[in-house]
């Protein structure tokens, strides 16, 4: 005989699981650890190499002319030369400013360099505009019989300035300012042509055109 089932008691109920309720955890578990990884990868700081002076193109680089900096990039840590990617020597392609974070682009070969460096002396002041970094036109009038000079003409345009070398340095004791520019290669030859013969050289600053 079966003893009779005491007042409010229930047989065990089976566990009713949705699928869809499981499927929904793994979504948020994902989305909790893409977040986290997101925020990870973003607030990580890595070693990127710094610029000490000036680099210009055809500048052979080493450690010695660059320094390390932590910094927060993010995704963009790719595009600048990191720790563990400088190996030896490598070759400025593009101009690099004092302090700059070193881009990937702005290193190659000399091969890839289309410009090369050529010191002039200009006889008159520069423009305040002409510093590190400007781009100018190199001009130049040449010496004629009798003494004086012809009359001006563009001798490299589209110049960009390198350095400007105090007076004391390079050509201390002469006259005028000692420059040195970045001219495209086809156009070195008739550079130093007109600097052996004296010709009066003059940097023009290239007039950048309103909202250019």
């Amino acid at each position: 005989m079966k003893r009779p089932s005491a007042r409010g008691e229930h047989p065990p109920r089976s566990v009713w699981f949705d699928p869809r309720f499981g499927i929904g955890i793994l979504l948020v578990a994902a989305s909790i650890a893409g977040v986290a990884w997101t925020v990870s990868a973003t607030t990580r700081t890595v070693q990127v190499w710094v610029a000490r002076p000036a680099l210009a193109p055809g500048d052979a680089v080493t450690a010695d002319d660059l320094t390390l900096a932590s910094v927060l990039l993010g995704s963009a840590a790719s595009a600048y030369l990191e720790e563990d990617d400088l190996d030896g020597t490598v070759v400025v392609t593009r101009p690099i400013g004092a302090g700059e974070l070193v881009p990937v682009a702005s290193l190659g070969t000399a091969d890839g360099v289309h410009v090369a460096s050529v010191v002039v002396t200009t006889q008159s002041e520069l423009p305040r505009a002409v510093q590190e970094g400007a781009m100018v036109d190199l001009w130049c009038a040449t010496p004629v019989e009798g003494g004086g000079y012809g009359p001006p003409a563009v001798l490299a345009p589209s110049a960009l300035v390198a350095r400007v070398v105090e007076r004391d340095g390079l050509i201390a004791g002469g006259q005028g300012t000692a420059v040195e520019v970045l001219v495209a290669r086809d156009r070195v030859a008739e550079v130093l042509a007109a600097i052996d013969n004296e010709g009066a050289m003059s940097l023009v600053p290239v007039a950048v055109p309103v909202g250019g």
